[in-house]
């Protein structure tokens, strides 16, 4: 079974590659090492590393050398991350590891999260109802923006070959963000944030208009719900069912309804074309969330033209994370890919205890792969956990394990 962890090139560069391969293979007992190959911005504490204990991140910069020729022409461009331009290329190192006998690698790949490219190039965001920019996303929909997520992919496996690459947002993202001081004084419900998040650029709405749906009206009606929001004293649901109703919510309202029906299918189609300019040794899945349809993810019909999906249960219970893990297997049949995904943070699992029952019970529910957030951002006893959740035997134990026939002999 696939049983990884997600990691920064930073945290390689600070501990040292001997250190952290052998932490996760011989402490946490994983079998391969997820490392974060684009990233975006954020500020990270770092209990693990011997240089720093806070660390800023460049935002929207790639960790791996990029290929001049498969990027020519491209209106986006890739920039390579200061780290790796001094301290080295963590992921060819990781590949000659790999094909030396340690870890199986995955290229845990940020898509269209970028406010650095999106402050570039703007006419490549998404933009809402009114038109205003998120510069923290580029749109699946814009043709400089599906070039860019393409050739990125393209270069990562065809010059790295990882046996996996995870997809973090090929899709739309929501309208709160963790952006810098993000202010709210109206207190936006669900549904509010959903229908800021609902994008109308150009490309969008030429893109459904194209498929035969009536974008414009579907904008018109978005724009009366988001000005009554504004408008109101307190915050006051419209649809007491949302999120739960899923896109079955809007089918009073058929413009809008069409519309949402339709905005799954620039996701998909840059799913396929990303999964088709892929090497063929690699494999290619998304990583979602429980309510993944908020940004368009239809994960039936992704899993039709990718390898699977990673299913992020952050925070749930045994039984809520079985509920995710079923859902994910009947959606993507029984031959993909479905890995489960466990954020280590205080209180989030319960211990070793919590997290070995809820892996039980997505393994038990269809999950064929784990996956652990995150290698740099907790404390190294926290590794114990997973060793003890998964079963792994310690090092000490494979040993006991291979002197035991000889024990044997030597009593008899």
């Amino acid at each position: 079974m696939h049983q990884s962890m997600w990691t920064y090139a930073w945290d390689i560069l600070d501990l040292g590659f001997d250190t952290v391969l052998g932490e996760l293979r011989d402490r946490a007992g994983l079998n391969c090492i997820s490392l974060a190959s684009s990233y975006h911005a954020g500020r990270f504490l770092q209990p693990r590393s011997p240089k720093r204990k806070a660390y800023f991140p460049e935002d929207g910069t790639i960790y791996f050398h990029p290929t001049p020729g498969r990027w020519e022409g491209l209106a986006i461009q890739p920039k390579l991350a200061k780290v790796i331009h001094e301290g080295g290329d963590v992921l060819r190192e990781l590949v000659r590891r790999r094909d030396a006998g340690s870890l199986e690698v995955s290229c845990w790949t940020v898509c269209l999260h970028n406010t650095r490219l999106g402050m570039l190039h703007p006419g490549a965001v998404t933009r809402n109802v009114f038109g205003d920019p998120n510069y923290y996303s580029l749109c699946p929909s814009n043709p400089d923006a599906r070039a860019y997520v393409c050739a990125l992919v393209e270069d990562l496996t065809h010059s790295y070959k990882p046996g996996l690459v995870e997809l973090e947002s090929p899709s739309f993202m929501g309208f709160a963000h963790e952006f810098h001081h993000e202010k709210d004084g109206v207190g936006l419900t669900a549904e509010d944030d959903f229908a800021l998040s609902l994008c109308f650029c150009d490309s969008c709405l030429a893109r459904a208009s194209k498929a035969g749906v009536d974008a414009e009206a579907a904008r018109r009606t978005v724009a009366q719900w988001i000005v009554e929001a504004c408008e109101r004293e307190a915050p006051n649901p419209r649809f007491p069912d949302f999120p739960a109703g899923r896109i079955e919510t809007f089918r009073p309202f058929p413009a809008v309804y069409e519309y949402l029906l339709w905005r799954s299918e620039p996701v998909t189609s840059l799913i396929a074309e990303i999964k088709a300019r892929a090497h063929p040794s690699s494999r290619v899945v998304l990583i979602d969330f429980a309510e993944g349809w908020l940004g368009g993810c239809d994960l039936t019909e992704i899993g039709k033209i990718c390898d699977g999906a990673l299913l992020c249960i952050y925070g749930l219970s045994p039984e809520g994370s079985a509920a995710i893990i079923k859902k994910g297997r009947a959606a993507l049949g029984p031959e993909k890919f479905l890995g489960a995904g466990f954020r280590l943070f205080n209180g989030e699992v319960g211990g070793a205890d919590g997290l070995r029952d809820r892996i039980n019970a997505c393994i038990e529910s269809g999950a064929n792969g784990l996956n652990f957030y995150n290698y740099g951002l907790i404390p190294a006893p926290r590794l114990d956990w997973i060793r003890s959740a998964v079963g792994a035997p310690t090092p000490s134990q494979v040993l006991k394990r291979q002197l035991a026939p000889h024990d044997d002999i030597a009593r008899r």
